[in-house]
């Protein structure tokens, strides 16, 4: 099982070497990072720079970038301006792409596979111009990725516009071949469910987010912290065409927590539970 942690966690404090180090040394392999430039300044050559050597120093993998959300998100801000590429409105859009190739840029210093993109903002309704507007996005960004050697992967979020049903569709009628999807378990919790969500999404996942919730709110809890079927999402994983890695992405918690020793612990019982659905699937199949 490949271990990544979301730098979300810890989105209101600036990445550094120190928080890689810590991270490494609770055993984790690889990181994705979220693109908020109050945590991380993508679009500083220096940053950029600096985040490749602390990667190297301390033998983390680059997973992953999350596509900034929010302009002018600071570390002591909650939230800023919302980032969307299904904007209708032409140039907010063309701004919002502007801001999304930024991110894409690092690629060209610091190598990642996959970059995870929202289609809307959270709140979206299910808009034939905003699909229209993502379309415009995307075809751009695809081709923009894959010059830098990154797939965009869509997630799946808790509104029309960014559901299972939707991505769905909107892959198939665009016919963007090289566009692929992200499993988010906590939102499709949240909506109809994880396993439709995953038999909607199946064939074209290369990555996840994994965390827990109560069904209402997106908390982004450890897992069982929350009401997912664990049993179940793991036989899912274990089911999936390809080898999905498990991409904690956890929100910090007004008391601060969880910390990485909580983070490890988690890892360690999602793998061995993982093994043992592969040990039990084995000895069905003889």
């Amino acid at each position: 099982m490949q271990r990544v942690l979301s730098t979300y966690r810890f989105i209101h404090h600036p990445l550094g070497s120190k928080l890689l180090g810590d991270i490494a040394q609770a055993q984790i392999s690889a990181v994705e990072i979220f693109c908020a430039l109050g945590h991380f300044a993508y679009r500083s050559p220096q940053a950029v720079r600096e985040l490749g050597q602390a990667l190297e120093d301390h033998r983390l993998h680059l997973h992953s970038l999350h596509s900034p959300t929010e302009r002018d998100m600071a570390a002591e801000r909650e939230s800023g301006v919302p980032i969307s590429i299904s904007d209708p409105e032409r140039v907010r859009r063309l701004d919002a792409v502007d801001e999304v190739k930024r991110a894409l840029e690092v690629a060209e210093r610091v190598p990642f596979p996959y970059l995870v993109q929202h289609m809307g903002t959270g709140r979206d309704m299910d808009d034939p111009r905003k699909f229209d507007a993502a379309f415009n996005s995307l075809e751009h960004l695809v081709i923009f990725a894959k010059q830098r050697g990154v797939v965009i992967a869509l997630e799946n979020t808790p509104d029309e516009l960014g559901s299972p049903e939707s991505l769905g569709r909107f892959v198939k009628e665009t016919h963007l071949k090289d566009l692929k999807l992200c499993l988010d378990v906590g939102h499709a919790h949240m909506d109809r469910g994880v396993s439709g969500a995953f038999d909607l999404m199946r064939d074209r996942l290369v990555t996840t987010h994994i965390h827990d919730n109560h069904g209402e709110k997106d908390e982004h809890l450890l897992p069982y912290q929350g009401t997912i079927d664990w049993d179940a999402l793991r036989a899912m994983i274990s089911a999936a065409p390809e080898p999905l890695p498990i991409v904690l992405e956890l929100k910090e918690a007004p008391t601060g927590g969880p910390g990485l020793d909580d983070i490890r612990a988690v890892f360690n019982k999602l793998e061995e539970n993982l093994e043992k659905q592969g040990a039990r699937a084995e000895t069905k199949g003889r």
